[in-house]
């Protein structure tokens, strides 16, 4: 467990810390050329997918070379299965029933989307992690 929390759990973190950071620069430069947010959103996101799955299948549960479309198909889909519930909590606490959050910042619709969005990605995080490693990333590791 401790090994665990060493290694692994750390390189998903930092990882996906490294993944945020690509996302944003992507959709920036892409939004500065095309001037267009849903298509810079949607490439970036496509371009940080796919950094997360190569950074995740190589150096957070160093798996085998072998196998890797496959694993990237899952991981695809995983994060499509995450994003459907990142949206679909957005629009159930902060659109639809905003009053369950509301109630404690006094009706705020930016802090109601404020607290969603944190919720959602410690959710998100947490998913995408036991997705990956128990699903996408569970054949055998590179010595």
């Amino acid at each position: 467990m401790k090994k665990l929390i060493n290694s692994e759990v750390i390189s998903y973190l930092i990882f996906g810390v490294l993944t945020t950071v690509v996302y944003l620069i992507a959709r920036m430069l892409i939004f500065a050329i095309s001037q267009e947010a849903t298509i810079s959103a949607v490439i970036a996101n496509i371009i940080a997918i796919l950094f997360a799955f190569f950074t995740n299948d190589r150096f957070v549960f160093k798996q085998r070379p072998q196998g890797w479309p496959k694993r990237l198909v899952s991981f695809f889909g995983a994060r499509l299965l995450t994003l459907v519930i990142d949206l679909a909590l957005a629009f159930f606490l902060v659109e639809q029933y905003p009053q369950i959050i509301g109630q404690f910042v006094n009706q705020d619709l930016n802090k109601v989307n404020v607290i969603e969005s944190l919720i959602a990605q410690v959710l998100i995080i947490l998913l995408n992690y036991i997705i990956s490693k128990f699903l996408v990333f569970k054949d055998r590791k590179t010595s």
